[in-house]
Order: C-alpha cells, then structure tokens, then sequence
C-alpha cells in the first residue's frame, strides 16, 4: 500500500502525516475482526485540506490487496459515497491515480485476481445507466450516438498512469462497453483499456474493487438488480468472455446477461464463495452534509442496506466517514447507521495545541472584514475585484517594477499571477451571483484584457462543470484566455480541491458556521491565501460576527451547529417504504426464486409457494429500522402499508401492471432527495 500511494502521490506529497499514520494503524483491526469492528463508524475528522482522502485511500488499497490475497479475487471491496456530484467528480482523478498505482504493484507482486479498477456511479443526468441498441426513451444513449460524440462521458482528462493529458473514449461494440484508453504512445498502458467504468450496467457487468458516486444513487435498490453487487453477490456468470456478471432475467435479456442481444446459455456458477462479494467498506464523506431531510430519508436506505447484506453475505460492513465540522456526530451517526462513533483524531484541549493537530508558522489563510459604509455590498465586491485583478494585470505589465516594490525576486513573477490570478466571489444566493456576472459585463470595463467570468452554481450542468474545474487546474498558458473569475454558490463549498485558488470575496456570511468554514477552504489549500469578507450590516447576524470577527476566525469550530437529523418520522416512513420492501423483492426474493418477479401475477405465484414471506419481510423491515413497541404509530405506519400492498395484490385495479404499482403510497423514490410531492405542469401550447 505504501509503494502505491507512493506512486499515486508523483511528488505532491512525499510522507505520511502523523494522524494519517495513526489512523491506518488504528483501523488495521477491521480489516481481521471485522465483525466487532463494524458496529463501530470510525470518523476521520480533520481540517478540509488536511488529507482526509489519501488516509481513507490508503486503507482502502490496504484492503483490496488482501481481499486478493485472501481468495477475494472479483469483486467490490468498497462503495464511497458523496452528497453532491461536485465531490465525486473531483475525487475521481484521486481514486484513479491511487488504484492504478495498486494495480502497477499487484501486478509487481504477481498477485492473483481482477485488476485494480473503479466504478464512477453517479446518475442518468451526468452518465447512462445503460447503452442501448436503439434508443427508445427519450435521453438514451445508443452505441451510434456515442461513437458521434467526441470522448462522450470522459470522467478524468490526465492518466492516472503516465499523468499526460491524453484520455480518450470509445466505444467497443464487440465487449459493449465504453472504454477509456490513454492515447500517449509511451504510457505502460499503451493499447489497454483503462481500469475505469462509468456506465451502470458496465459496473453490474465487471464490478470494479471501488465504486465512486452520489449518495442519491442508493435509492436505486428499489429498481436496478445490478445493485444487489453492492449488498451481495451476483447472480451468475455469463458464458460469453468478456461479458462479465449476470443479474435478473427480462425480455430483453433471457440469460441475465446486461449485454444486449447476448446468445449465452445459462450462466456458470460464480468464480468465488457468494459471501465474499460483498463490500468491506462503506464510505460516506462530509458526513455533516447528511442532515435533514436527506439524512433521515438516508438512514431508512443505510437500513435496508445493513439488513439486506448481512442477510446475504452474514456480515455487515464497516462504515467509514470523514467531516472537517464535529459537532453532534455521535447522535448523527446513532441515527444514521446504527451504530457507535469513533473519531480520530481527538479534539485538542486548546486551539492549535493538539498532539496530530499542532499549529505550524505556515500561513495558510488571513481573513479580513470589510464593512461597507453607505455602500451597497454589490458595489463594494465589484470595487474589490477591479483592485485585485488591477494588481494582476499591473504584475503582468510591469513585472520588475511591482516585485521590487513587494521586495520578491521578479523570477516568481510567473508563480504569482498564476497562483494569485483567478478570484473566487462566493456568495449564499442565486441573484447575489448574477449581480456578480452582469457587472462582469459593465463595472469591469477598465480592466485590460476584460475578465472572463465562470459560475458554479445548481444550476451549471454536468459537462460545464468539468470543463470548468478542468480550466482551473490546467489553466491555458496565455492569461488573457484563462478564468479569472469564478462566480459560486454552496455548491462549491465541499470536495474542490485546486491550488491556484487562493484568493476569495464572501459576498456576506453565509447562514451557518459550518458552510463558512468549508467555503472558505477552497482557498489556501497549499499556498497562502487571503479571504475577504463583505457583511451584510443591515442584517443583526452579519453585523454581531463583524463586531467579533477575529474570535469568530479563531474559535470557528465552536459555534458548528448541531446536525438536525432523526430516524423516526413518520412522513418519511411514508416516502421510503416503497423503496425498502422492493428493494428486497428484487435483491433477495428474485434470486431466489424460479423465475422472474416482476408483476404481481409472479408475487403471487411466489406467495403460494411461501405464504409468509410478505409477513417475514415486514418484521425484518422493523428490526432494520430499530422500530421497538414504544413506537406505535411507527409500526402501525409499516403494518397498513403492508395491509395496502396485500389488497392491490388481491385485487389489483386495472392501472397495475408491475409489482412496483402496488405500493399504496406510491412508487418507489428515485433519489433520496425526492421527498416532496412531484406537481404536474402542463403547458399550452395555443
């Protein structure tokens, strides 16, 4: 493991941090008791630029060469989840790098099994979640419209091999798979398929030793049988080389196989024991963002999840998690998993006098706050960002001149507008945002070349965001045509990890503590960094921090609120149900059964065979969700559910035709953040 991040790190770090050590250590443990350890979710709690990714990382590579080593030879050895998609975007190239390094010694060491690989597991929005031959839905991808679209679904740009710029995509008909390949001629990997899936079906079809994704994509046990890999084993394997694992048979796959068309037989016995497939580890990272809504809605699905595993594979997996903010976790993590909470390492007794955590003379980042005075905060940002991007325009210009007045040598002139070039406006609301980008449009006209202005809002789609990420850290060599401003939201506050942006104007504080700290360290991450703060001073709470604004800096950690979560709402019963008992149709029942269960004609069929099994899954829906007899209106909740599904199932109305349509409070969610009621639009077209 050391040789791999030793080689995934390619001179950006060169040793372990003392925590990092400690907590690879520490975790040993689960990797040979795992059954005691996986009562226990062990936080690595660190500030946001500390290293929290490569300390997971590490033990992640830890474990999947011993899976090899033990017998493990296919297979999922870890599900790491994100809460939004601009984190799993940016840790994707990390992960990547950090597994093809694995791969390299695995290889070195000639150990057994499937290479190295990872799974990128986010959604239809941003990639399929199957390739067709033709299109039927409308937002289908076919194989004709993917070979017409240049490099279609590129997930990482840079090798995680040679590290060059020259990623390319296609499609291979033959193996029906989107691959990615490195086009540099002198890369090892030369004419093979990077190690790297990205369409659904494909990560059913090859399960990678590492899935990457949004946590939104948990709901989807309710409906894809290729999720029952990230609880369990396959069902099969097909008889065709190179199509990989089989799932649950449908018209349009009569062998299980996910390959379209596909003229296999039966599919073969599995290659390993069933109860080695499942993951070891559960990943969740920003653990504090899992609040709410989202939160409880995640910890019914965390569940079902435990549940369905243990009762597949006779163990649950142990749950790792990371945050920068601490407060409140044991409960947050009582809620959500199940389960106690250990954090690594300890808050220290005072600020900066911890024994992992002890302050260094390296300056990372100075807040200032700046408030106006008979000024809007809008004209103030805009005067802001004409001053700092003058000085950059004045350093290109007069080079000599502006580092002799700053006393640095003039050869880091270059290093200069490249670190300190690109502002970041972070402001809490959409219109704040906009203002920003029109007066990019008129305020800004002095500036020489004008600024070219991005934003990184809800609203800028997938494909954009990349783009824009990738324009960030591989900034074009002329100056004129690189960003130089980024206009963002929250959505920026968590996962964006970028040298070169150092520089930062809060267009007033955000609403909580929490989001203050981890937006404002998108900044400073390696290089020292200023932020600038511009309050709202008409409103109480902007003017109360300004007035102790340093103690406000200092003491950030202290006023994190704590996370708002439970378990046992009954309007969230009503969302999730759906999803927990199909869920185990589809991933326990299906398999094994004879055949396929996909209308009520086929649950009934099964039902005769095993009259109890509705009753039987009821109960075990109540032990997962830890529901004891004080909760009564709980159980009564789940009771009446399961009363509704068995009348649709004995009398089912004319508008039911999959087992999916007899839930009596609708259908199964689609995403976990799908907890409001959908309304219908209708427009007119006259």
């Amino acid at each position: 493991m050391n040789r791999a991040m030793q080689i995934s790190a390619r001179g950006r770090y060169f040793e372990w941090r003392p925590f990092q050590l400690a907590f690879l250590l520490a975790n040993m443990r689960c990797l040979v008791e795992p059954t005691e350890e996986a009562t226990i979710v062990d936080i690595v709690w660190f500030a946001t630029g500390g290293g929290k990714t490569e300390t997971y990382l590490g033990l992640l590579i830890t474990a999947a060469l011993l899976d090899r080593l033990r017998g493990k030879t296919s297979g999922i050895t870890a599900w790491s989840r994100f809460p939004l998609r601009l984190l799993s975007l940016q840790q994707t190239q990390r992960f990547a790098n950090a597994l093809a390094a694995a791969e390299l010694v695995r290889r070195d060491e000639k150990i057994a099994g499937d290479p190295f690989s990872l799974g990128f597991l986010v959604g239809g929005s941003a990639t399929p979640n199957r390739v067709r031959k033709e299109a039927i839905y409308e937002g289908d991808w076919d194989a004709d419209k993917i070979d017409d679209t240049p490099n279609a679904f590129r997930i990482i740009e840079t090798c995680p091999v040679c590290r060059s710029r020259s990623v390319k995509t296609a499609f291979d008909r033959k193996l029906w798979k989107l691959t990615h390949f490195c086009s540099n001629s002198e890369c090892s990997t030369a004419g093979e398929d990077l190690p790297l899936y990205v369409i659904d079906d494909e990560i059913w079809r090859f399960l990678p030793t590492v899935v990457v994704g949004t946590l939104d994509k948990a709901a989807n046990i309710a409906r894809q049988s290729g999720m029952r890999s990230l609880v369990g084993s396959p069902w099969g394997l097909c008889t065709r080389p190179g199509h990989g694992y089989t799932y649950a048979r449908r018209n349009d796959r009569k062998n299980g196989c996910l390959v379209p068309d596909c003229t296999g037989g039966n599919p073969t016995d599995l290659p390993i024991d069933q109860s080695l497939y499942a993951p070891t580890f559960r990943l969740q990272d920003e653990l504090h963002l899992l609040r709410d809504s989202l939160g409880a809605v995640d910890a019914h699905y965390e569940a079902a999840l435990d549940s369905m595993q243990e009762q597949l594979s006779g163990s649950k997996p142990k749950i790792l998690a990371s945050s920068a903010t601490l407060t409140g976790y044991k409960k947050q993590v009582a809620v959500l998993y199940r389960r106690a909470a250990r954090v690594f390492p300890q808050p220290p007794p005072r600020d900066g006098g911890g024994f992992w955590t002890a302050d260094s003379d390296q300056l990372m980042r100075r807040y200032i706050a700046l408030a106006p005075r008979q000024l809007t905060v809008e004209f103030v940002v805009d005067r802001l960002v004409v001053t700092l991007q003058s000085a950059i325009r004045q350093l290109i210009k007069e080079p000599n001149k502006v580092c002799s007045e700053i006393q640095v040598d003039s050869a880091f002139s270059d290093f200069l507008i490249n670190l300190y070039g690109t502002n970041v406006i972070y402001g809490n609301t959409l219109q704040d945002l906009d203002a920003v980008v029109r007066s990019s449009e008129t305020q800004y006209a002095g500036l020489d070349p004008a600024p070219n202005v991005e934003t990184l809002t809800g609203r800028t789609g997938f494909d954009d965001v990349r783009e824009i990420l990738d324009r960030l850290e591989n900034p074009e060599p002329d100056f004129d045509k690189r960003l130089h401003l980024v206009a963002a939201s929250s959505m920026m506050s968590h996962g964006v990890d970028i040298d070169r942006l150092n520089i930062m104007v809060m267009l007033a504080l955000p609403l909580s503590v929490a989001e203050f700290i981890q937006a404002t360290a998108r900044v400073g991450r390696r290089w020292p960094s200023i932020v600038i703060v511009v309050p709202k001073m008409t409103r109480e709470r902007d003017a109360s921090v300004y007035r102790a604004f340093p103690q406000f800096v200092s003491h950030g950690d202290r006023f994190v609120e704590a996370i708002p979560i439970t378990r046992k709402s009954r309007r969230v019963l009503e969302r999730t149900l759906a999803g927990l008992e199909l869920a185990r149709l589809q991933l326990i029942h299906e398999p094994s059964s004879k055949g396929s269960l996909t209308t009520p004609r086929h649950l009934n069929a099964l039902l005769k065979e095993q009259p109890q099994l509705l009753d039987e899954d009821r109960e075990a829906i109540k032990r997962s969700l830890e529901l004891s007899p004080l909760d009564e209106f709980l159980n009564d909740q789940v009771n009446l559910w399961f009363e509704g599904m068995n009348r649709n199932l004995r009398e089912p109305t004319a508008d039911i035709r999959f087992i999916s349509d007899l839930s009596p409070t609708g259908k199964a969610m689609l995403s976990l953040r799908d907890v409001e009621e959908q309304s219908p639009i209708a427009g007119d077209n006259s």
